[in-house]
């Protein structure tokens, strides 16, 4: 197996505005996605979010695991709900990076094995299970001279370009760190943000948040975007190590640095949906954009969501459109398997802009061993497609997320550290 070479190495500024972290918890609540909108950035059958609580499968557990090679919630069923952040590191040198990394484990550690509230008579009781995981990854400029990592960045992290089909907002976009906090109830997500604040005061100020939820599957099978269409339809088999050291973890024949191995790189797309003009549009030429039947979730030449398009006996795009969604963002050759990545999205609703339109949108989330070879691949076959007209990106940002915690005593970027 052979892994790629990145491209642009720039790193985003920070923002210099401070912040209370309390007051961006109760301010930015996210956005949007702008690939695989309609599941097509892979080709296994997709794990069901949640699916022991809708579709008949295992549930997930009440609590998952902290330790391990990996971080949790990126092979994790999804939970229904997640929140999003990115930060600015304000620690001044490596001892006061160590420093928050140890204090985030410790924190992390505690509440994985269960969330009390910061009320002290309610957190007096026995927490309560929420399936919850807590993802950390470091962005590209951790890795300016503040602390001497330069010569230690993941090959492949840069500042998050702007493609053609972009309207980037500078707050809403990159970061030191980004933190993904999954639950099964929202009010856990605000625990742990609420924690977290406390134990970091001082060494970490938030720059985005976007919080969002799964939506139910409406009748069965992937649950639904905004837009209507079912969402997630297929991903990497994550069941299978071989397929998951080819698309999503960082192995040695990747040329990456010793510390990374174990980690992966994470995509995070901030997108509206134009959700009244997208209304406006009939169905029958909605399945075409996304070349999907909008209440079955089928392609355009099957019967079941789960069927795999017939391309090649459609060469000239009669049944599924050539610029459809799904054929441009997965074309399902050989050429193009290697461009597959896990999704992990999720929906947002912030009510009413200030023009009274609905602010609808989805925060996409990919996993993947390589973004210039496989997001960034995706993204530039979906440049200008007939579905640009109703989404616009606005934020987001790459990371690279860190190797697991491999026991009490171990804690998030040790070997990074310890390497310097």
């Amino acid at each position: 197996m052979r892994c790629d070479q990145a491209g642009d190495e720039r790193a985003p500024a920070r923002d210099e505005g401070r912040r209370g972290f309390l007051r961006c918890a109760a301010g930015l609540a996210g956005v949007a996605a702008a690939t695989g909108l309609g599941g097509e950035a892979a080709a296994a059958p997709a794990q069901r979010p949640a699916a022991g609580l809708r579709d008949g499968g295992n549930p997930l557990p009440d609590k998952v695991p902290f330790h391990g090679r990996h971080q949790a919630g990126i092979l994790t069923p999804q939970q229904l709900f997640a929140g999003f952040v990115g930060f600015d590191v304000l620690a001044e040198n490596r001892e006061g990076l160590t420093e928050l990394f140890q204090r985030l484990t410790t924190r992390c550690r505690v509440l994985a094995a269960g969330v009390k509230p910061q009320d002290e008579q309610v957190a007096s009781e026995r927490p309560t299970p929420d399936s919850l995981t807590i993802t950390l990854g470091v962005g590209a400029s951790l890795f300016d001279d503040r602390f001497g990592l330069s010569g230690h960045k993941p090959r492949h992290l840069k500042a998050m370009p702007a493609f053609p089909d972009d309207r980037l907002e500078p707050s809403r976009c990159h970061g030191d760190l980004s933190l993904q906090i999954c639950a099964q109830h929202p009010d856990a997500i605000v625990h742990v943000l609420r924690d977290l604040t406390r134990a970091t005061e001082g060494l970490l100020r938030p720059r985005w948040r976007a919080d969002a939820f799964l939506n139910p599957s409406r009748p069965s099978g992937s649950p639904r975007t905004f837009i209507g269409f079912k969402d997630g339809i297929v991903n990497p088999d994550t069941a299978s190590s071989r397929e998951m050291n080819r698309l999503m973890w960082v192995t040695p024949p990747c040329g990456e640095p010793e510390w990374a191995l174990g980690g992966s790189y994470q995509v995070l797309r901030l997108i509206r949906f134009h959700i009244e003009k997208w209304d406006k549009v009939p169905v029958a030429r909605q399945e075409k954009i996304f070349g999907r039947r909008k209440a079955s979730g089928a392609p355009l030449d099957g019967e079941h969501e789960t069927d795999p398009p017939k391309y090649r006996d459609d060469p000239h795009g009669r049944k599924i459109p050539l610029d459809s969604h799904i054929r441009l963002a997965n074309p399902r050759t050989e050429k193009t398997d290697k461009s597959r990545f896990l999704r992990r999205s999720y929906n947002y609703d912030q009510g009413f802009d200030h023009a009274g339109q609905m602010d609808l949108g989805l925060v996409f989330c990919g996993y993947q061993q390589n973004p210039e070879r496989q997001f960034a691949t995706v993204q530039r076959r979906l440049r200008h497609e007939p579905l640009s007209r109703f989404i616009t990106p606005i934020g987001g940002g790459y990371f690279f997320i860190l190797p697991g915690v491999r026991d009490a005593d171990d804690w998030f970027g040790s070997r990074l550290l310890k390497k310097v």
